[in-house]
């Protein structure tokens, strides 16, 4: 007879299965998370335009156009308008070296209550600017203060309607770094 090796009985046991229930409820509180945060983030834009180059001649009107021009310097805003463009308004930086967008805010005002229709303003930042000033600056040009006095134009029918923005197409004359 021959020796017989000893067998060890060895009991299978079953793998154990992870248990992803745990993950899931983090992914799913993930995902609600960022989909309630999102609704409540606004994004802001200003819409502005570039100017457009072309070959066609420009078209033929009796009016003269207004054409007005913002143009921003180191030493604060000129105003002009017309082709060729004259100046029509300078107005210097204030005593701290910011630039006074309340004057060129009144200033926009009283030109917007002669000139009721006239919606395109051109800006010419000859200087580079942050994005602060910037957007100062377009806030200045395009949007009527509760505090300003109303201005109304009529309409095809005749019937007066309140402007409620002052210069609001904004393009980009130049643009810098």
């Amino acid at each position: 007879m021959s020796y017989k090796l000893p067998t060890r009985r060895h009991s299978k046991k079953e793998p154990q299965r992870l248990n992803l229930i745990p993950i899931l409820d983090a992914v799913f509180i993930f995902i609600f998370f960022l989909l309630m945060s999102a609704q409540f983030v606004k994004i802001f834009e200003i819409n502005s335009d570039v100017p457009i180059v072309s070959d066609a001649p420009p078209p033929k009107n009796q009016k003269k156009p207004f054409a007005l021009t913002l143009s921003i310097t180191n030493s604060g805003f000129t105003l002009a308008k017309g082709l060729p463009s004259r100046t029509i308004k300078r107005i210097p930086k204030n005593k701290d070296g910011i630039y006074d967008t309340i004057s060129l805010h009144n200033y926009l005002v009283d030109l917007k209550k002669k000139h009721a229709k006239e919606k395109t303003i051109v800006l010419e930042p000859k200087v580079d600017l942050d994005y602060e000033t910037i957007v100062k600056i377009m806030d200045a040009v395009r949007m009527l203060d509760k505090t300003d006095e109303e201005i109304y134009i009529k309409d095809k029918d005749g019937i007066d309607l309140r402007v409620k923005e002052l210069f609001n197409k904004i393009v980009f004359g130049n643009l810098m770094s």
